[in-house]
């Protein structure tokens, strides 16, 4: 069987906010007002790895992410602020939310995701059974069963974790 490699991606800590959220706080996202939610920044790196990923992964990319319906809308808000689709190449759609850490795996299991982006070493616990390829993102390390990665640099690895002939060949973007 022919799988496509499929990429999920967590958004907090790992799209937006980490350096603001030291420890297990989730990210600064969370509190402070709608106007500041909004102007607070992405990640260093994002923009420059994440198009690039989303592209080798011909499309096949979502964002997964744990919150309530007040965080869901923040979400939604600072996704459309800061052209996060048209920058990355995410479709719109490919957006999926979940109550808790572990019902990410659920998500997982029915988009086929194969890769997965996470900064929560239960999150990838709860997916270990479902996706082979995991990454734990940011400074935390994990087991010997996810890998390591820093941070939006680091995260160029994953390129080579697709299998060859599946993914789309990366384009690379003149300056």
């Amino acid at each position: 069987m022919n799988i496509e490699p499929r990429l999920g991606v967590d958004f907090g800590r790992v799209i937006h906010g980490g350096p603001l959220a030291p420890g297990d706080a989730d990210t600064a996202f969370l509190g402070g007002s709608f106007e500041a939610a909004l102007a607070s920044p992405a990640n260093e790196g994002v923009y420059e790895v994440l198009p690039g990923l989303i592209d080798d992964f011909g499309g096949r990319a979502w964002i997964i992410s744990k919150c309530g319906d007040r965080v869901r809308k923040r979400t939604l808000a600072w996704l459309d602020h800061h052209d996060f689709y048209a920058r990355t190449g995410l479709p719109r759609e490919n957006v999926r939310f979940c109550r808790k850490r572990a019902e990410k795996a659920g998500h997982c299991a029915d988009l086929g995701i194969t890769h997965m982006i996470d900064d929560r070493l239960d999150v990838h616990q709860a997916i270990r059974e479902i996706v082979p390829y995991r990454y734990l993102f940011g400074p935390q390390k994990g087991p010997e069963w996810v890998r390591h990665v820093p941070d939006w640099a680091a995260a160029e690895v994953i390129r080579a974790d697709i299998p060859a002939g599946r993914g789309r060949p990366a384009t690379r973007r003149s300056s």
